[in-house]
């Protein structure tokens, strides 16, 4: 019966009671009391009794230096309920480890069912997560990671037949950023069993290894290991190898050798303070039932079945399914014969005692005849087949094959903002290069679940980026961020070794910069070994590895890099440790392996591809001023968010004034780029003539918005060669000029010039100006008059080539063959009368008052069909102020009118604002009254009838 329910029983009674009420009521609640305290004290001593616990009130503590550091183990403090617990810290860092083990096997298990886990919370930094719910949610890529470390090296410790389910946790308990707390986890779970009455055939050391500027470094530090060329983690026992995990930079055997022994050496010095701490807690370890066959059972099934297993795995010519199902077969009639004998001992461990003859054959075969499982040599390469560019429309591909195994990898390039976010305590932010590995149910021809984080794939794709990314060209010549993905279609062995070929292959078939390929190749170990000491007698190295290989051996040595060298290595073993120099002895026959499938990769695709796919994104820079950013990013970023939308391209704009652009395709990328170009214009040069639009006109000149969204000032000295009284004698808001750059100021603003544009000329071409009118028949397009500055030549001309060349002519400036502007003038009419109804030609030409001559007449009409034509007369003729005239509209405006008396006098005629405004055409005879004469001797007419409106609204003649 629980305490719980025992005293909610307790309780209701007592509240029943009549001693309950009145003066009786304290002594109820005394004797309710002291009833819950005997029952938690009884239930406490229960508890004791179904488990063991380390001494309880007492803390107890280790040293070591290890490196530049001094490794503290600490237990008995936290975690008390736990058949072990260990806190090791180095300086800042500490972490908290765990292990809890069942006491009983439950039914069905074979196997040792070793959970590990390892969490980074982010109090550990003082951080409060940044998720919805403000938690920790499921382990991420780093924490399967460490755990799968842990796991590999302490799983082949547990002795042979121990299947009680265990659980290892390991916890970072605060972080100084400097230490990474994978290593020290390890080593926390290695000394938490050690003092634990778990049965296991421990301790080990682990460390890690770096290289900084030719010299190796113990334990680096953080700042340490960004600097290295080495990062080998190293787990031993005292003296044999138990597990091994490197990424490097093209390291040689010999340089990795030393790095191993060194190793070895430091990690030895973490084993004597775990046992010292074993004895200090006097924890002694439980005895349990080894589920194994006995010695009888093997020689029974030995003499059976041993000829038909020899059968098959002696033919070369089964593959591994073939192999499978002859081997099942055997195994079912074995089944078959022990239960009609009755032998209930050997069908309880006959999957096992099985496997175990399976074992000895195989081996057997590999010693005495040196032919292994498909008839190859020890040191002999599957066949090999590979293929580039195995999907034209992806970025890059390939197929793999060695053997069965085969597997296809595709790569996909992305924008900078595309790389992994790192959310752990230690390390970078962000990762740019990613190797996603796959294993599909289907590849080993299996129903399974898939999808999902699984530790296995997780594994194998980490191991394959570590051998990928030395080659990998750095950030600023290869700003992308690369996915690589694997999806292995077939499995017979080393398919993660098979990853890293087929990746090779498949970045170079996207064009990206890698030196050479890089390749790997798994090998593996069969040993004999002398059961009374446990050393090994005898062994056999074989290279490229089968799955059955992988099964039945004794190691699964994973060595991946390029002729030059090792990029990345994992070591999995079975036995309680394998020798280093076994170790050391499997790196040549891994690198006459490795150059070998080198070879014929590089007959495949020898270099990354010059010419990239037009569907491969693209990424440029482009410079802008920094007056500019604003536009380009516009009201609340619109501008920029428009052009991300249109062309599906990644823009983003620096206070520098840099703005990348990274485009899912060539197409899109040149459209972004024309997009940035269009909305902040090309870059303003010195001496380079541009059009523009007057926007502001103030007393000392205009300001000029060119094409582009540039804005300069066009000061009056700049507006004609003669000199200007007023910016609003010359040009009119909204009127659209061209102008020359010709420098800028101290802050940088442009400085414009329209003289610079226009050919200063003679006195006698000025006091020869004149101006031709023509009027031109229906059908005709007549929308331009074309002014030159300076001159007071206008020219109503059609949109031809005729009015390009009268243009131009108008234009020129030759010394010496330049004649009159009378004489083009002429010209000019002759030219157009060819095509013309009627020309008519004033005789009278007009004079150029001097106050007038800089003042720029550029007016933009449209002449009414079969009009009379505009007559221009002698400009000394005067309008008298209060007089009526009727006169002919010269041109119309939104807010008033150019007018002609007959006598040639151009006037302006203004709106009234309080009335509607009349519909005026060119050509209309209206009849006006002289209103006044302006400052520039112009007169201002009213319309007879209309209301008096002396409003000047800036209309300019």
């Amino acid at each position: 019966m629980g305490y719980r329910f025992r005293l909610y029983l307790l309780r209701n009674a007592v509240l029943k009671c009549p001693f309950r009420m009145g003066r009786y009521a304290g002594q109820s609640r005394r004797l309710l009391k002291t009833s819950a305290l005997h029952l938690h004290q009884v239930n406490a001593e229960e508890a004791n009794t179904s488990r063991l616990y380390p001494a309880r009130g007492e803390v107890f503590e280790e040293k070591a230096h290890v490196g530049p550091h001094v490794v503290t183990f600490e237990t008995g403090k936290l975690a008390r309920f736990a058949s072990g617990a260990v806190v090791l810290g180095i300086k800042e860092t500490k972490v908290l480890a765990t292990v809890v083990s069942e006491n009983k096997v439950n039914d069905g298990k074979d196997f040792l069912p070793l959970q590990v886990d390892y969490r980074e919370k982010q109090y550990a930094q003082g951080k409060i997560p940044n998720t919805f719910m403000r938690r920790e949610g499921a382990p991420k890529e780093r924490e399967l990671l460490v755990g799968r470390l842990i796991d590999r090296s302490v799983r082949c410790l547990f002795p042979k037949g121990f299947f009680c389910e265990t659980q290892i946790i390991g916890s970072v308990l605060c972080s100084d950023g400097q230490q990474d707390p994978d290593v020290m986890s390890a080593n926390a779970a290695s000394a938490a069993l050690t003092i634990s009455d778990i049965p296991w055939n421990g301790p080990v050391g682990v460390v890690r290894i770096g290289r900084v500027n030719g010299c190796f470094v113990v334990n680096p530090d953080m700042d340490e290991l960004s600097e290295s060329d080495l990062n080998l983690v190293y787990a031993c026992t005292a003296d044999k190898t138990v597990m091994i995990e490197t990424q490097a930079r093209e390291i040689s055997n010999n340089d990795l050798k030393a790095a191993f022994y060194l190793a070895h050496e430091e990690a030895q010095k973490l084993i004597p303070p775990q046992l010292r701490l074993a004895s200090k807690v006097q924890n002694k370890k439980r005895s349990f039932e080894s589920k194994t066959a006995s010695k009888d059972i093997l020689e029974k099934l030995r003499s059976i079945a041993e000829d038909q297993i020899e059968a098959v795995m002696g033919d070369p010519s089964y593959g591994k399914f073939e192999r499978g199902k002859a081997l099942s077969k055997v195994q079912d009639e074995l089944s078959i014969k022990l239960k009609a004998e009755g032998d209930t001992d050997c069908l309880e461990v006959l999957p096992m005692a099985f496997d175990e003859v399976r074992k000895q054959v195989v081996r057997r075969n590999i010693f005495q005849k040196g032919l292994r499982v498909d008839g190859r040599q020890a040191d002999e390469v599957r066949e090999l087949y590979c293929e580039a560019g195995l999907f034209p429309t992806l970025h890059g591909s390939s197929l793999f094959s060695r053997g069965n195994t085969q597997v296809v990898c595709t790569v996909t390039l992305g924008a900078p903002e595309d790389a992994q976010r790192l959310d752990s305590l230690v390390g970078p932010p962000t990762k740019r290069f990613m190797v996603h590995y796959s294993f599909p149910p289907f590849c080993i021809n299996e129903i399974g679940r898939s999808g999902g984080l699984n530790r296995r794939e997780v594994g194998h794709g980490t191991l394959a980026e570590k051998a990928l990314l030395a080659l990998l060209p750095p950030e600023d010549d290869f700003p992308y961020s690369v996915r690589v993905t694997s999806e292995c279609l077939a499995s017979d062995g080393s398919s993660s070794m098979a990853s890293v070929c087929g990746g090779s292959i498949a970045l170079m078939d996207a064009g990206v910069p890698l030196r050479e390929h890089v390749a790997g190749v798994s090998v593996g170990l069969v040993s004999e070994v002398d059961m009374s000491t446990g050393r090994i007698t005898d062994y056999r190295l074989l290279t490229d590895i089968l799955g059955l290989e992988d099964h039945l051996g004794d190691m699964d040595f994973k060595i991946a890099g390029t002729k030059n060298g090792i990029t990345a290595i994992q070591l999995d073993i079975k036995p309680a440790g394998i020798p280093l120099e076994i170790l050391c002895e499997g790196l040549e026959p891994a690198l006459a392996a490795r150059k070998h499938i080198l070879d014929f990769m590089e007959q495949e695709i020898s270099g990354p591809r010059d010419e990239q796919k037009l569907n491969t994104p693209r990424t440029g820079t482009v410079t802008v001023q920094r007056e500019s950013i604003g536009r380009l990013i516009g009201p609340l970023g619109s501008t920029v968010k428009n052009i991300q939308r249109v062309t599906g391209a990644r823009v983003q704009v620096f206070e520098n004034g840099t703005v990348n652009i990274f485009a899912r395709d060539q197409a899109a990328y040149e459209q972004a780029i024309e997009m940035v170009e269009s909305t902040i214009g090309k870059e303003i040069e010195v001496g380079n003539v541009y059009n523009g639009v007057v926007i502001a006109i103030k007393d000392f000149g205009a300001f000029v918005e060119l094409d582009g969204g540039h804005q300069g000032l066009l000061h009056i000295s700049e507006i004609a060669h003669q000199k200007t009284l007023r910016v609003t004698d010359a040009i009119a808001m909204g009127q659209q000029i061209k102008v020359m750059c010709i420098g800028r100021d101290v802050r940088g603003n442009l400085k414009l010039s329209l003289k610079a544009t226009i050919p200063r000329l003679s006195s006698e071409d000025i006091s020869t100006s004149r101006s031709v009118s023509v009027s031109v028949e229906e059908g005709q397009d007549v929308n331009l008059v074309t002014s030159v500055a300076g001159t007071g030549v206008s020219i109503i001309s059609t949109a031809s080539k005729q009015t390009e060349e009268i243009v131009s002519t108008l234009e020129q400036k030759d010394q010496g063959s330049l004649p009159s502007a009378a004489q083009h003038m002429k010209d000019a009419s002759l030219k157009l009368a060819a095509g013309s109804k009627s020309v008519d030609k004033c005789s009278n030409a007009m004079q150029v008052e001097p106050q007038h001559e800089s003042a720029e007449l550029k007016l933009h009409s449209e002449v009414r069909d079969n009009k009379e034509s505009v007559k221009k007369c002698d400009k000394s003729q005067t309008v008298e102020v209060g007089a009526a005239y009727l006169v002919t509209v010269y041109e119309t405006r939104d807010r008033g009118a150019i007018l002609i008396t007959n006598d040639g006098v151009l006037g302006k005629l203004f709106y009234d604002k309080e009335l509607k405004h009349p519909k005026l055409h060119v050509g209309d005879r209206i009849h006006v009254k002289c209103e006044r004469i302006d400052g520039n001797g112009r007169p201002v007419f009213i319309m007879l009838n209309c209301k008096h409106s002396s409003n000047n609204f800036g209309l300019d003649v």
